[in-house]
């Protein structure tokens, strides 16, 4: 930092340092030193005793060292005496990781000279200092977005070409949406039209704007912030379990933070609170000076998450798979030329040139975990979390994936690894451990670590949290010299009052609704074009079935028990075949959509692009398997003709549409369990309740309960009406048959088939529903 130049008066200054923070009078000195009578005590031992002094002298502050053995420092540089001011940071014995003094002005009721939403700029990166300052005029509008004719040009592809407006009016400015992609931002909440007062700050994509006087200070996220984390808790089952305890450290710009400890110490619920997804109940979270928490709206979008399952179609290629989450998470005028220079620099980032026509499904385990860090990277997050990277990978491949995230990190990133692998903690900056009951059993630099604990072997460490379950792990730390080196005087935010509740978040804004179905639409067609084994049980599925009906039927519906036989095999046929397509869909792709929703995905474009392609695909096998059960049969319908339609479109359209409400059922039951594994035997548990409950073998009506509970049964509906087309009860003369959905007319078999669609939209709801359990919790209502 330049040279501060201060006013002629000397104005008073705030200090913070070694975890202390208080107001300096300009006409009074202070000593800064390790000696208790100093006014500003640093307790490192590259302090010297008497070490500095801090003083007004001619109208503004100076900082001149007292011939200290390790110096004094501003900006990296050594210095004997030069002047300070609000945003001045000093560090004592080290210019690097020296304790240090980050210096601000007071607060002051009459007048905001900083952003309202930052928490201490100067102990920042992004707020420091302005990046530009640009003059407003007084009585005209400022456009600010992508393309190179704004009066504000926003280099960026987060953000859109004509993004927003800045409007000057008599009662002052106003920011204005143009219906951006990503969104306008004032002061962390999402705005279409609002008014805009001095301290304000203005986020638009990685950019924000403070008006300041007459002036437009510019601030750029440029990847290096800080993240401080300030009295962590969770508690469940109403107070009674806590999953974390009082968790506080700070994380430096630029830096690779490895989280680790033994199972139940808190590590994902730790993870879920730095991320938003699932917020902590007490404390703060600082994404350099801003309440994380509070801000979500805008910073979601600077976060990237990996978590430890894939977040890709596994079948795409690697090239294919980041072109459609580009298209997905960048603003619809954004060109494909752009959008595919991003994805080949952030392949060629990750060292995956050789890899981009691979299907991911073929890569190693830590070619495919580089995929994943590469999709996260496309819209240059600054926050980089990942949860268990190397989880079952070599030792050689967890080294090399822990390199990358190292060289992620000096590019310019903030990386917090969750893991239990310690083979490649020397290549982090700092290690958190966790100990049981979610408190910090140490946080510094890795090669510290084991010597902290007394131990040569990070198996005997993690002995001891199970061996010794009395131990006080936090309050040891908090008492060592560790605690204070690397997180009270690393800190550079004073802590936080807890704020008041906060409200959930509204989903982040997204691109039209009908743009995102059509990407969705191609990306998942693609995935299931490309997976070679669904599209075999696709195609033999219904002609299996539909040779079974078709030898039950025999030459005609008329002969025999035969045609109670060939409609019911035409109902498990057709549940069969649209339960399976859709029985495992949502619930295999559930890490990818929890993802995709937290940075923008439409919840029904999404479950709407599931339907239409599931839906023509099990359309299609509907028809197969009706023509070819049915194929040279005498249906036998009265007078040859069907209640409204010729009698084999009549059927056709029973069990197509049987078949896409069994896809609704299968949709439903994948949207309501949590593993996969469980879905085969609730589609055989499914078929069951179809045969039961379609009133083929049992008679239904007039049986309490049973008869109520057949009405949630689509295969009830769909043998109605397949039975009314032929007349059962005239071909097939019994008790069963008499069933008042069975009978020949119009009103009736509209009856039957109108259910099914009502059961379809129902299911389609409630699956729709059922999809806000596996959204970020802070985004729930």
């Amino acid at each position: 930092m330049a040279e501060w130049q201060g006013s002629p008066t000397a104005p008073e200054l705030v200090v913070e340092s070694d975890g202390g923070t208080q107001v300096m009078d300009p006409g009074r000195v202070y000593h800064v030193g390790r000696d208790p009578a100093s006014e500003v005590v640093l307790s490192d031992a590259r302090v010297s005793w008497h070490h500095a002094v801090l003083r007004a002298k001619a109208g503004h502050w100076t900082v001149e060292d007292e011939g200290s053995t390790n110096g004094t420092y501003t900006d990296g540089r050594r210095v004997q005496e030069t002047g300070v001011g609000p945003g001045s940071v000093i560090r004592f014995g080290n210019p690097a990781d020296g304790p240090c003094a980050v210096l601000s002005a007071p607060p002051r009721p009459t007048r905001v000279e900083r952003p309202s939403a930052v928490s201490h700029p100067a102990g920042t990166s992004t707020f420091r200092r302005p990046s530009a300052v640009r003059p407003l005029p007084a009585a005209r509008t400022t456009r600010i977005g992508r393309a190179s004719d704004n009066d504000l040009v926003v280099d960026d592809l987060t953000v859109s070409r004509r993004h927003a407006e800045l409007r000057a009016g008599p009662d002052g400015f106003e920011i204005v949406d143009l219906d951006s992609h990503n969104g306008t931002y004032l002061n962390g909440q999402p705005v279409d039209r609002a008014p805009m007062i001095p301290g304000d700050i203005v986020g638009i994509g990685h950019f924000a704007f403070a008006l300041v006087g007459d002036e437009l200070q510019e601030f750029v996220d440029t990847g290096e912030v800080s993240l401080d984390v300030q009295d962590l808790a969770v508690r469940v089952d109403k107070g009674r379990k806590t999953l974390l305890d009082k968790v506080s450290f700070p994380v430096g710009e630029k830096s690779l933070l490895a989280v680790v400890g033994p199972s139940g110490a808190g590590k994902s619920t730790l993870l879920n609170a730095l991320t938003g997804q699932h917020p902590a109940d007490h404390g703060t979270v600082l994404y350099d000076g801003r309440d994380l928490y509070r801000d979500y709206a805008e910073l979601r979008q600077r976060i990237g998450l990996v978590p430890q399952d894939d977040i890709l179609h596994l079948q795409l290629t690697v090239r294919r798979a980041l072109g459609y989450a580009a298209q997905l998470r960048f603003p619809e005028d954004t060109a494909k030329a752009e959008r595919q220079a991003r994805v080949d620099e952030v392949i060629h980032e990750l060292g995956l040139d050789q890899r981009v026509k691979q299907p991911i499904h073929s890569l190693s385990g830590g070619q495919r975990k580089r995929v994943s860090v590469a999709l996260e990277l496309l819209t240059k997050p600054s926050l980089l979390f990942l949860d268990e990277p190397t989880s079952g990978l070599d030792p050689g491949m967890d080294r090399s994936v822990m390199h990358m995230l190292r060289g992620l990190a000096d590019d310019g990133r903030t990386v917090i690894v969750v893991t239990h692998s310690v083979l490649s903690l020397d290549v982090c900056d700092r290690l958190l451990i966790l100990a049981p009951g979610g408190t910090i059993a140490y946080y510094g630099p890795p090669q510290e670590a084991l010597r902290y604990f007394g131990y040569t072997q990070w198996p005997e460490a993690f002995e001891a949290f199970e061996n010794d379950k009395g131990r006080d792990w936090a309050g040891e730390f908090r008492a060592s010299p560790q605690h204070r080196r690397y997180i009270a005087m690393e800190s550079h935010q004073p802590p936080r009052a807890p704020e008041a509740p906060r409200g959930p978040v509204a989903a982040p804004k997204a691109q039209s609704w009908g743009k995102q179905l059509h990407t969705l639409v191609r990306r998942y067609a693609a995935a299931l074009t490309a997976d070679r084994t669904f599209l075999i049980i696709m195609v033999a599925l219904p002609f299996i079935m539909g040779a079974m009906a078709h030898a039950l039927a025999g030459s005609s519906l008329a002969e025999g028990a035969g045609a109670i036989n060939a409609l019911l095999i035409l109902c498990v046929g057709a549940v069969l075949t649209g339960a399976a397509n859709a029985v495992r869909e949502l619930v295999k792709e559930r890490t990818i959509y929890q993802r995709e929703r937290a940075v923008g995905l439409s919840r029904s474009a999404y479950l709407m692009s599931k339907v239409l392609v599931l839906g023509s695909i099990t359309i299609v096998q509907a028809v197969v398997l009706t023509l070819v059960a049915l194929f040279g049969v005498n249906l036998s319908a009265p007078g040859g003709k069907g209640v409204l339609l010729p009698p084999l479109l009549e059927i056709t359209l029973a069990v197509a549409l049987l078949a896409f409400t069994a896809m609704m059922l299968g949709l439903f039951v994948s949207a309501l369990v949590r593993k996969e594994e469980v879905t085969m035997p609730l589609l055989v548990l499914l078929a069951i309740v179809q045969v039961v409950f379609c009133g083929a073998l049992l008679k239904l009506t007039g049986v309490p309960v049973l008869e109520q509970l057949s009405w949630l049964v689509p295969s009830r509906w769909a043998l109605g009406a397949m039975a009314g087309t032929i007349d059962l009860h005239h071909l097939v003369p019994q008790a069963s048959t008499t069933d008042p959905l069975f009978q020949h007319s119009a009103g009736i078999w509209l009856l039957d088939m109108g259910m099914m669609i009502v059961l379809s939209l129902i299911l389609g709801f409630v699956v729709l529903r059922l999809l806000r359990r596996h959204e970020p919790e802070i985004m729930r209502e």
